[in-house]
């Protein structure tokens, strides 16, 4: 998800880094967060080769890291400690890859949507994407996000999980893309203080059901695809609670 949308929260950040170790280790961060550029290209290879279960075990390896460089930015305080680099532009040149391109990549694939299907479905994301990224007001102060946070690797791996008819697939894409620029929020799972403990939750649960699909070659059973829609509608529609009032916790 763009700017790191799995972020961790618990480690303070250093106030400052000296010479040294420390200092190595606050560039190291960036070269981690680059490599995730490096498991993009290897999931595009899978894509060329057609191995689609594969491409997913490579994205969400990429996942992980986005997970993981995000609390060690912060902690190292690489904004102010390894300055040259820039680490929130670093951070959405790699997602742009991983969730946007190489998914898009997989448009391609005869076996995910016939041509010129995938291909108008490809352009679509790209073109959409690439603005999205571009927005500086793509979060609210609260952390949710304002538009669909073009999460495309997830999108294709439902459409490749659940092979829905080419024009319901492109009908999709259409309608996710033109939510990027509409007037509704989708939740950031990990930074959303609203409903956390529930939607981490959720979160696990996904990942394990999506883990499971991508060790069952990408044909799980009729459960693993449930929870897997249930987390869709889950995350899908959040955002349309937002504006509920809270419980006053007296």
């Amino acid at each position: 998800m763009p700017a790191g949308m799995v972020e961790g929260r618990s480690l303070k950040p250093l106030r400052k880094v000296p010479k040294g170790p420390l200092h190595v280790m606050a560039y190291g961060v960036h070269v981690l967060t680059a490599l995730g550029a490096a498991l993009g290209f290897l999931a595009l290879e899978a894509v060329i080769n057609g191995d689609l279960t594969l491409a997913f075990l490579w994205l969400a390896t990429a996942l992980l890291v986005d997970a993981v460089d995000g609390p060690l930015a912060r902690w190292l305080n690489v904004s102010e400690t390894a300055s040259r680099y820039d680490g929130s532009l670093l951070d959405l040149v790699v997602d742009f890859i991983t969730y946007v391109f190489v998914p898009a990549a997989m448009l391609l694939r005869p076996e995910v949507m016939p041509h010129p299907y995938g291909l108008v479905a490809g352009l679509i994301v790209l073109v959409g994407s690439a603005l999205y990224f571009a927005d500086t007001q793509m979060k609210t102060e609260d952390w949710w996000f304002k538009g669909f946070p073009a999460v495309w690797n997830v999108v294709i791996f439902y459409i490749v999980l659940f092979k829905p008819a080419a024009l319901v697939s492109l009908t999709i894409v259409i309608v996710l893309a033109a939510m990027m620029f509409l007037p509704v929020v989708f939740v950031h799972p990990v930074r959303v203080k609203r409903w956390r403990a529930l939607t981490m939750g959720v979160l696990v649960l996904w990942c394990m059901a999506a883990g499971w699909a991508l060790w069952q070659k990408l044909d799980p059973g009729f459960i693993c695809r449930s929870v897997l829609l249930g987390g869709a509608v889950y995350f899908l529609g959040l955002g349309f609670l937002r504006d509920l009032p809270e419980e006053d916790p007296a």
